[in-house]
């Protein structure tokens, strides 16, 4: 596949310093060889933050603007500070920077480029180059390192910093890496001394002062990075390697990288290196948003959210595939490098800015070893803020209804620290678009019942309508059908109350014409008994009475209570009114005593009498089961 979109600056805001991390990868794979100088693999791992001084109050640390953007300290790394407030001036130093070396080493053609064509720049080397995703296969474990931070812990306040100085973020870098930005940062950055010109000079090119101040700078902290890792071969590895580096001075600091190194370890008689780039940009979705959002697009990687002491962040792993340009490659030729890649999204205090923080090596089996020192990285991280919140994040803040309290969940997560949502806009935003509503609060509201619910307990007796204790209105009372639970003495199979009807004696009237309660709720009268299922059985004639709808017609059948005026004969039958049709099909039910076994009431039949056998079958017999 070709380049990936996850990749692309227009839709990954990340992408630029990805694309950075790629190409430091790509140096290091290309120009690092057996005789470059390299620490010790316990270098990487000196990071001594509990019993430093200065390991708890990095704000104390004379730092940008007064100071450095960062600076080594013994027994503990390189301090690292970035600030939304000092974006610099935006010179550029690549031209400066590249002339300053070649002077410096006398010139020469550099590793892949033409002697004296002029100027040197990145696309001479074709670079920066951009990775693709490898095969879910090649993708590296989410280390135990990473995994640890999961665990719930303490968090930090931000300090706090004056107004105007915006969101800041200070942190550790092992000792084992090498810094390939400057010190001092961009021009504009930090209060950098400028050197005066001499005496009735003037600078013909009218850059300002600052901006020469800043490339002399880098020259001279690159060429002392190259001295270092090249100690051991001539000048024209070192030459190679910090004209190239200085190529990329533009590309970092338009990627907002503030600080960018590589390192080469020796671990067990075989060399290992890695890439480490630390960035800012602008994204104001929440860490929950963000996680979700990278877990959709990247879905070859492996995403988990992480509770680090300066607060919610993101942690991606994932397997890159970077090329190496033929101009760089020892034999000339083009290839690829499978590179194993964590990545840290830590949003900042203001809730519109996010740190990344990415570590990439080629060599998989020292994954271990580098994200130990990542996760020491991470929990390094402090945050600074002037209590004032990024314009993007107070619109995308403003835009969040707040949610009615019978949606709220019982048990919601601890939110992130970013910057509280106007109280003037929230509302008016609530009325605009009621039915937008957050990601985590989506869904069909619930009702719970209190903890001494009992679903078995009976039913309260409803107070009779227009009395003083009358029934509040359906709308404030609670929704459903309303059921009849019977009582608890209630027996579905007694006869009680069942009007003995026989064909011998008529049904006499009722006394009284008082209403009589049925055990399901319904009321009747005397003359209407009622019977355990709550229908009305009449007390005189056999049929069963039609419900207030008008039935259907169907074929008048017996009903259950002429079964015995039935078996006495088509005389009775006659005797008897014609039953109204009812809905349903009507069930012959037999008698408390009947035997279906017993042969009483069927006739005798001679075999040699057919016609007595026609006039038995048309003669209507007791048939229990109709």
């Amino acid at each position: 596949m070709t380049q990936d979109v996850q990749f692309s600056v227009e839709a990954n805001p990340f992408a630029a310093a990805e694309q950075v991390c790629a190409t430091l990868g790509t140096l290091t794979d290309a120009l690092f060889d057996e005789h470059t100088s390299r620490h010790p693999a316990a270098s990487l791992s000196a990071l001594r933050a509990v019993g430093h001084p200065s390991a708890e109050a990095l704000f104390s640390l004379p730092l940008a603007p007064n100071g450095p953007v960062h600076t080594a300290l013994d027994r503990l790394g390189t301090v690292t500070t970035a600030g939304t407030a000092r974006p610099g001036t935006g010179a550029r130093l690549t031209d400066r920077v590249v002339t300053a070396l070649q002077t410096r080493y006398g010139g020469g053609a550099v590793r892949g480029a033409v002697a004296d064509r002029g100027t040197t720049s990145a696309a001479l080397f074709q670079l920066p180059v951009t990775g693709e995703f490898a095969d879910a296969k090649l993708r590296p474990p989410f280390a135990p390192a990473l995994a640890a931070l999961a665990a719930g812990q303490q968090t930090r306040q931000p300090v706090e910093l004056p107004t105007g100085a915006g969101a800041e973020v200070r942190l550790v870098v092992p000792p084992g890496f090498h810094a390939l930005t400057s010190p001092g940062g961009p021009p504009g950055v930090s209060a950098r001394a400028v050197p005066p010109l001499p005496e009735g000079a003037e600078r013909g090119d009218g850059a300002a002062p600052a901006t020469v101040a800043a490339a002399e700078e880098l020259a001279r902290h690159l060429a002392e990075v190259a001295e270092e890792l090249f100690s051991a071969t001539g000048p024209e590895p070192r030459r190679d390697f910090a004209v190239i580096s200085a190529t990329l001075s533009d590309l970092i600091r338009d990627a907002g990288v503030v600080y960018a190194g590589v390192c080469a370890l020796e671990l067990d008689d075989r060399t290992s290196d890695a890439a480490l780039v630390v960035s800012l940009a602008r994204h104001p979705l929440p860490i929950t948003a963000l996680a979700t959002e990278l877990a959709t697009v990247r879905r070859h990687a492996e995403v988990w959210t992480v509770l680090l002491p300066a607060g919610p962040a993101a942690v991606l792993v994932e397997g890159r595939t970077v090329p190496v340009p033929g101009p760089l490659a020892a034999d000339g030729q083009r290839r690829w490098v499978v590179t194993s890649a964590v990545q840290a999204f830590v949003p900042l205090p203001d809730g519109g800015t996010v740190l990344c923080v990415q570590l990439s090596t080629a060599r998989p089996e020292d994954w271990e070893l580098y994200t130990e020192a990542f996760a020491e990285l991470l929990k390094s991280i402090q945050f600074g803020w002037d209590g004032v919140p990024a314009p993007g994040a107070v619109a995308a803040a403003a835009a969040v209804p707040v949610a009615p309290p019978s949606t709220v969940p019982a048990q919601a997560p601890a939110p992130a620290p970013t910057a509280p949502p106007a109280p003037t806009q929230a509302p008016a935003a609530v009325e605009e678009d009621p039915q937008e509503v957050p990601v985590h609060l989506r869904g069909t509201p619930v009702r719970i019942p209190p903890a001494d619910f009992n679903p078995f307990a009976p039913v309260a007796e409803v107070p009779a309508a227009g009395g003083d204790d009358a029934a509040p209105d359906a709308a404030d009372g609670p929704k459903g059908t309303p059921v009849m639970v019977p009582p608890p003495d209630f027996n579905p199979f007694s006869m009680e109350g069942i009007p003995d009807v026989s064909g011998d004696a008529p049904a006499t009237e009722p006394a009284s014409a008082a209403p009589v309660a049925d055990p399901f709720g319904t009321t009747v009268t005397a003359e209407q008994k009622a019977d355990p299922f709550g229908t009305t059985l009449p007390a005189q004639g056999p049929a069963v009475p039609p419900p207030p709808s008008t039935p259907p017609t169907i074929p008048a059948q017996a009903p259950p209570v002429a079964a015995e005026a039935a078996a006495q004969g088509p005389e009775r039958q006659g005797d008897a009114e014609e039953p109204t049709p009812s809905k349903g099909t009507p069930v012959m039910v037999p008698p408390p005593d009947f035997n279906p076994f017993s042969m009483e009431g069927i006739p005798d039949l001679p075999a040699d009498e057919p016609e007595a056998a026609d006039e038995a079958e048309a003669e209507p017999t007791s048939r229990p089961f109709g």
